[in-house]
Order: C-alpha cells, then sequence, then structure tokens
C-alpha cells in the first residue's frame, strides 16, 4: 500500500491464552506472563464491536464457546462470529456487521480454507477501506488468521531436518501488508526451516516468526511492536550470500549465507519499512 493505513494490524502466534488452566509453570518462571493480554489489544474499549470470522475452523462452534468465555471474563461485552462460507460471500447481513466492527479477528485453522473464502469476497475490500481510513480500526488474526493477512501465505510445508527444494507451497494473501511472509507456533512446533524457506525465495520479504501467546501489533503500516511472553523471530534474507536456491533440484537440500535473525520480547520494536530496532527497556 502507497499510503499509510490509520488502522491497525494485530498477528497473534497462536495460543493467546484463552485460558488460564495450564499456565502454572508460565507464570511462576516468566515475567512477561500475564493472562489475556493478547486478547486485551484487540479492542480499544470493551464496549467496541468484534466481529470474529471463525471460516478457518473446522469446528466453528467450539471456537465460538472457548472466546466466548474469554472475552466475558476480559470484559468485553460486544462482539458476535461469523461462519462465511462459499455460498455466503455477499450476504448482505454480513457485509454490514463487519462495515460496523471496531476490530475484525479472524480465527484459527486452516489457511488454505480461509484464504479462498476471503479472496472471493466483497469483505475483502471492505476491510481494506477501514485499514486505510479508520483510525480506530484493528484487523486481527491468529495463527492461520495471522498467516493470511500478508501479501505472501504459506500454505504447505514440511520440518525436516533440512530445507528442501519443493517442499514448501506459497501463495497470495490477502495484501494488508507488503514486505512480509508470516508463520505461526513458530517456536513449538519448529518452524525455522520453513519460513527460511520462504523469505530465501522472496528476499525482499521480511519472515515474521510469532510464538504462542505473542503477537506483533503493526502501527502506521510497518511500525512493530511485540506483545505477550513469547518471542518474536524476524528473518531477512535481504543481504544474503551463498545460495543454491535457485538452482538447486527437486528433493536437494537449500543452503543460504548471511541470513539474519532478530529476536523480538514484550515491547521489543521494528519499522518493518526500514529496518530500524529498538530492543525494550526494563526498570
Amino acid at each position: 500500500m502507497s499510503v499509510t493505513p490509520c488502522g491497525k494490524l494485530l498477528l497473534i502466534g497462536g495460543k493467546e491464552n484463552k485460558e488460564d488452566g495450564g499456565n502454572e509453570e508460565m507464570r511462576e518462571k516468566n515475567n512477561n506472563f500475564r493472562p489475556g493480554e493478547i486478547l486485551k489489544l484487540l479492542a480499544g474499549s470493551k464496549d467496541d464491536r468484534i466481529e470474529v470470522i471463525t471460516t478457518a475452523s473446522a469446528e466453528p462452534d467450539s471456537l465460538q464457546k472457548t472466546y466466548t468465555e474469554a472475552f466475558e471474563k476480559i470484559g468485553y461485552s460486544n462482539f458476535g462470529f461469523l461462519d462465511i462460507c462459499d455460498e455466503q460471500l455477499h450476504t448482505d447481513y454480513q457485509i454490514k456487521r463487519a462495515s460496523a466492527a471496531k476490530t475484525i479477528f479472524f480465527a484459527g485453522g486452516d489457511q488454505n480454507r480461509i484464504c479462498d473464502v476471503l479472496k472471493q469476497s466483497a469483505l475483502k475490500y471492505i476491510l481494506k477501506e477501514k485499514y486505510i481510513n479508520e483510525k480506530d480500526f484493528t484487523l486481527a488474526g491468529t495463527s492461520a488468521g495471522a498467516m493470511c493477512i500478508p501479501d505472501i501465505v504459506i500454505l504447505e510445508a514440511n520440518n525436516g531436518e533440512a530445507i528442501l527444494e519443493h517442499d514448501i507451497k506459497l501463495d497470495s494473501g490477502w495484501g494488508f501488508i507488503g514486505n512480509c511472509i508470516v508463520d505461526t507456533h513458530f517456536v513449538h512446533r519448529g518452524r525455522f526451516g520453513r519460513l527460511a524457506h520462504a523469505v530465501i525465495l522472496n528476499q525482499d520479504c521480511w519472515g515474521l516468526g510469532l510464538g504462542e501467546d505473542t503477537a506483533l501489533l503493526i502501527e502506521e503500516g510497518s511500525i512493530a511492536t511485540c506483545k505477550g511472553s513469547g518471542m518474536t523471530w524476524l528473518l531477512n534474507a535481504e543481504e544474503i550470500g551463498q545460495t543454491n536456491s535457485k538452482t538447486v533440484k527437486k528433493g536437494e537440500p537449500v543452503f543460504a549465507e548471511n541470513l539474519k535473525v532478530h529476536i523480538l520480547t514484550d515491547n521489543c520494536k521494528i519499522n518493518l519499512r526500514k529496518g530500524i530496532f529498538t530492543g525494550a527497556s526494563y526498570s
């Protein structure tokens, strides 16, 4: 996008602490653990309308129950759920609800399903208008919902011991941010290799590897702040040296020299346009 968006993006790595149970060890050891912190970033006011898009999920009813409990615990009072499927792409009811929302939140599941549906929908164009023009609008996604937000999305990839040629499938995403490729559950599921492969193939893109219960809040289209208890890894292949990525044969391993890595934790910032990193300060 050539203009600076007025709205915000919230990219979440998954497992955004929807439930307190099972986090006792994290609570004891990690000073950055604050229950519900990520979900509290969805809206500026607890009365602001949040629409949760559950299209990516194979179990939308279960997802709705989980988020209802989490939102009510936070104190959100104005939220709803939309399960947009092929035959409902242009219904006035859904368009009106999306148009009136302060936050659109894409839940996780299968990025293939959600990408295909939204690419065909008038909803994408409405959301882009809101993102560009509305200062208090937030477009959020978790897991698969976050992966689809940039220009390029990882649809399939292997997590093997080596990066192998032809073991990754990329496609066009929704295009809300142009110079990034997002991967989620990044640390827990060992996805460094597949995101590295994606940026080696697209050297003008940042690879954003989002840990669980961790998010990047992106303002002004490029100012990204890490939030949450985990890490965001940023991979950059812009100054890559030797690599066989353009000549390697199918099934053979890819190598690369000078792939750069940054690690962000809570309140670290990076300007994705200028590449300027600002570490967090702790008193």
